[in-house]
């Protein structure tokens, strides 16, 4: 049997419709000294977008739902032009169909029909890209969505080896959920936990927040089952090989474009004896880079290593509210020689609670030497409450007329300020021809030997129609990605590629390798019908 999700799902906007998050009254008058007072736009109801949907062009069958509300809410993903879209109600694009399939054989079923029909298939899992992997665009062709929502079983569990195949359709509580009575979890926490999938992950390369522990997707994913236009093709679980190139290596960041992963075996973990996040200070961005760079490359047994930079710092405390308790820390922050320039630093300890006391010591000792503060578990227990609930601000913002992004890159350590420097530059000088002031700030979320991703959000003012919006989107866009090409560092460490980043990838890719790319979607795809213009411009 599969889990069902309790998530009473918004249309137009992120997440469960129960969950809400609001901006402080000190937040909104900075933000509006800081960009100027802001006029929101009106927003479209669900009712009136679904007068808008056009005749299906897909035959009736028993797995596929073709009414408007389905194709509604699956037209869309959750990045900010996809927001613009959702909002303003003008949707260009529907799928013909939205199909539902029990099983793995049901989803070879359907794709044997797109072959004989001609149609494109796009695959589904949770609707949370946020660089437009499952936005339908316009075709001659009728256009198939196939959600994986039921595909959300525990299918076999290997204690010995401590694998676990699961339906790629379950999102993270689904996850976490199949594996906790048996004394296991995955571990894969990215901010979008609550609604992304198991399928998803490993079509996109996805990073969970305590990777350093748990691993990245790649290091999770044993092997599974995918449907392809061709045929099934079963990937066996080995430790480790030196049988040639690794298949895992194919799929995982294909995005739909090669097949539809439909089971995935992973490598699971014991539940955690312990687990603790404590929030430190750190005087400057100079001592809080060289210490979590100490800290990883000391090899530490840690789950996450989390920096703000001076900017993300202030600008956190100032959305956090609670002003006199806050205006107590920031004294005694000061006291104790973290001043304006500070920079918060999470870090999470997992494990027994030897090896988290070990850990905790060994932290403690290290970033003594760069003058760190220590404030303790509160701070960092807020955090852990509060995990997944940032990309619910978008909203509370949109409704005081401000529009929030974010991007993110990998890079190695001696490109990591010019880059976060120049990036963040980027994005205040992108909109000067507008008069429009954009507030950007950055975060290290990820931390390797070898460098570090870096996420990086902007917030501007919304223009006062939704196509001015989406041009300053598109501005902003356009610099921080040409930036990062610029710096060396990777279009994606965690979002993917989808349609948002396709014309960036050769930077990365080089001729050969972009041309590989091609190569294997035309082996497994020839008539381009599954997921066409994601990840490869076609």
């Amino acid at each position: 049997m599969g889990w069902v999700s309790v998530i009473m799902r918004q249309w137009n906007s992120w997440g469960d419709s129960q969950t809400k998050m609001a901006v402080n009254a000190k937040a909104s008058l900075f933000l509006a000294n800081l960009l100027g007072k802001a006029t929101p736009l009106p927003d479209a109801t669900l009712a009136e977008v679904m007068t808008k949907v056009p005749v299906s062009r897909l035959p009736k069958h028993p797995l596929i739902a073709t009414d408007a509300e389905n194709r509604v809410r699956h037209a869309r993903g959750q990045s900010l032009p996809d927001w613009l879209v959702w909002r303003s109600g003008d949707i260009p694009v529907f799928p013909d169909g939205v199909a539902f399939p029990n099983t793995s054989e049901q989803v070879a079923e359907l794709l044997v029909l797109a072959k004989q029909h001609n149609w494109v298939v796009i695959p589904y899992g949770g609707g949370t890209s946020v660089v437009g992997h499952i936005n339908p665009i316009a075709d001659e062709r009728p256009i198939l969505t196939l959600s994986l929502a039921k595909l959300n079983s525990l299918i076999h569990l290997d204690e010995s080896s401590q694998l676990a195949t699961i339906g790629a359709g379950a999102n993270g509580p689904q996850v976490e959920a199949l594996l906790k009575p048996h004394g296991y979890t995955l571990g894969h926490y990215p901010q979008s936990f609550e609604l992304s999938t198991l399928g998803g992950w490993i079509a996109s390369r996805s990073s969970g927040q305590q990777s350093l522990h748990y691993g990245r997707i790649e290091q999770v994913f044993a092997g599974g089952r995918i449907e392809t236009l061709a045929g099934t093709l079963d990937i066996p679980t080995v430790p480790a090989s030196s049988a040639g190139p690794d298949i895992r290596e194919i799929i995982m960041g294909s995005e739909g474009r090669f097949g539809i992963i439909t089971e995935a075996t992973v490598r699971i973990t014991r539940l955690p004896e312990q687990e603790v996040f404590c929030v430190y200070f750190v005087p400057d961005w100079a001592k809080a880079k060289a210490a979590v760079r100490e800290l990883v490359q000391q090899k530490i047994p840690l789950s996450m290593v989390r920096l703000s930079n001076t900017e993300e710092t202030r600008t956190q405390l100032v959305l956090a509210g609670h002003a006199l308790a806050i205006a107590g820390l920031e004294k005694l922050l000061h006291w104790r020689g973290a001043g304006e320039d500070k920079c918060m630093l999470t870090i999470g300890f997992t494990g027994s609670s030897q090896r988290v006391k070990f850990a905790q010591a060994e932290v403690t000792r290290i970033l003594k030497e760069f003058d760190t503060v220590a404030t303790g578990q509160v701070l960092g227990k807020r955090w852990l409450q509060n995990r997944f609930k940032a990309p619910y601000l978008r909203e509370a913002l949109w409704k005081l007329g401000y529009a929030v992004d974010t991007l993110e890159t990998a890079i190695d350590w001696q490109k990591v300020t010019p880059y976060m420097s120049d990036v963040e530059q980027a994005l205040r000088n992108a909109l000067v021809d507008e008069n429009e002031t954009v507030l950007a700030f950055s975060h290290l979320s990820h931390v390797y030997g070898q460098g570090s991703s870096i996420y990086t959000t902007y917030v501007y003012r919304v223009a006062n129609s939704y196509e001015g919006t989406l041009a300053r989107w598109k501005k902003l866009k356009a610099d921080a990605s040409q930036m990062i090409v610029k710096h060396g560092g990777t279009i994606s460490h965690q979002h993917g590629v989808g349609q948002d980043h396709a014309q960036y990838l050769p930077a990365e890719k080089g001729v050969l390798g972009m041309e590989a790319l091609y190569a294997l979607a035309t082996h497994f795809d020839a008539q381009k019908l599954l997921n066409p213009h994601k990840l490869l411009q076609d």
